[in-house]
């Protein structure tokens, strides 16, 4: 097991996940990716609910990239449950979506989005939002020490 904290991405496309996945390999990210398909999977791997709650390996993940449409749970609601969980709240929180629509760009921000990046459609610019995710957030940054 990786001593790197993981990367959460919670994102309920493949296509998706796997894009992310070759954009984090090709830019040589070490951080492990921990891919929750829901917003309610998401916010039971952070809580220590449903099938995680008796899973010791749990690790405060050091950055998570968070899909606004997504069936059931959408990424506004478990954003608003990290930011307003004192234990959680400080964990980066980058919303990455297809949305650019003011609205929810405002409402993001307001709930306590560390960012709000809209998916590039090409993969290359993928790759490029991902370098400057992971250089700023994992690199560049300096957060607040894990508590898990």
């Amino acid at each position: 097991m990786s001593d790197l904290q993981p990367i959460m991405l919670i994102e309920d496309n493949h296509d998706d996940y796997e894009a992310a996945t070759r954009s984090l390999k090709k830019n040589k990210c070490a951080n492990p990716l921990l891919w929750c398909k829901s917003g309610q999977e998401g916010l039971d791997y952070l809580f220590g609910k449903g099938r995680y709650s008796d899973n010791e390996n749990i690790r405060t993940p050091a950055l998570i990239l968070l899909d606004l449409n997504m069936p059931g749970m959408d990424g506004q609601q478990v954003l608003e449950r990290i930011k307003n969980d004192p234990n959680r709240k400080s964990i980066p929180v980058v919303i990455l979506t297809t949305s650019n629509d003011p609205k929810d760009v405002k409402q993001c921000y307001e709930t306590g989005a560390s960012t709000y990046i809209q998916k590039p459609v090409r993969f290359e610019g993928l790759c490029d939002a991902i370098r400057t995710i992971t250089d700023y957030w994992l690199r560049v940054a300096i957060l607040p020490p894990n508590e898990a």
